[in-house]
């Protein structure tokens, strides 16, 4: 159950960026593994953990970004982070809903987890959401 919900955070959130932006016409170069961009986003514990963990990554192509729409950028950006919130915890509730051992208990984590990487990733002025709203700006 833990392991299944850290490979959903870690991948969701490049393949969500990924088919988002290939869905709108967002063309991407190549695939990145590598630590969070959005280093500041969690507390100093967990910092130097998520700065040098695997997370899957997606470089998108700078002209296809430059022709895409200001609406289509602002969607691309924010379903990475959107997906990382809320697949992992939607992975959570059906394993509770699954009757697995333990995963009350890991439900109410997934949820509070999911809520927090919204709420750090909003406040960032780096991660995606910020993307998002420049993107927007644009228009």
């Amino acid at each position: 159950m833990l392991a299944s919900w850290v490979l959903l955070y870690f991948f969701a959130h490049a393949i969500t960026h990924w088919l988002v932006g290939r869905l709108l016409g967002i063309r991407f170069l190549f695939y990145t593994v590598g630590g969070t961009g959005n280093p500041e986003g969690y507390p100093p514990v967990l910092r130097w953990m998520f700065e040098h963990l695997p997370f899957f990554g997606v470089q998108t192509e700078k002209q296809s970004m430059q022709q895409a729409s200001p609406t289509a950028q602002a969607l691309m950006w924010s379903a990475g982070v959107s997906s990382s919130a809320l697949v992992p915890t939607l992975s959570a509730f059906l394993t509770w809903r699954s009757h697995v051992p333990w995963s009350g208990p890991f439900l109410v984590f997934a949820i509070i987890w999911g809520m927090a990487t919204l709420a750090s990733n909003w406040t960032s002025r780096t991660g995606d959401f910020s993307k998002a709203r420049r993107a927007l700006g644009k228009s």
